[in-house]
């Protein structure tokens, strides 16, 4: 694990509020595609070379199949967020000591400053930067 990758926790999680609005978006935008008449090629059961065509309704497919190949996008990518954020806080669940994990849940977790961690936890900036960048080289 890097500091880059740490950092992109609190992003991330915007990220995934923002990409489920749009999944919300592209169900509402789905249930108001227009259906349309269309035709069926087809065999018949009983005469297997008698080429029968029958009328069905169905969404409009150009408007569906955007939405759906937009929706499959979305939900890809909302995987790939859920992985990293997950990834993210094992990292930091599996850090033996209580101070230094608690360092790395308000450094990266909440966001908070390292001057202000180092108030918090009654260490020096120094220390604190110290002992995030131990944890990260191990």
């Amino acid at each position: 694990m890097d500091k880059k990758t740490l950092r992109q926790y609190r992003a991330l999680l915007k990220e995934q509020i923002l990409n489920d609005k749009a999944i919300d978006k592209l169900y509402e935008r789905a249930s108001q595609v227009p259906t349309v008449m269309g035709k069926v090629v087809g065999s018949s059961h009983d005469f297997p070379y008698t080429e029968v065509r029958t009328s069905v309704q169905m969404d409009e497919p150009k408007e569906a199949y955007e939405i759906e190949r937009r929706l499959r996008i979305r939900k890809e990518r909302q995987e790939q967020i859920r992985a990293a954020v997950l990834k993210i806080e094992q990292f930091i669940a599996v850090i033996p000591d209580s101070n230094a994990r608690q360092i790395f849940e308000m450094a990266y977790i909440e966001g908070i400053k390292q001057h202000e961690i180092a108030d918090e936890v009654g260490y020096s900036r120094g220390r604190v930067s110290q002992i995030i960048d131990q944890y990260l080289k191990d």
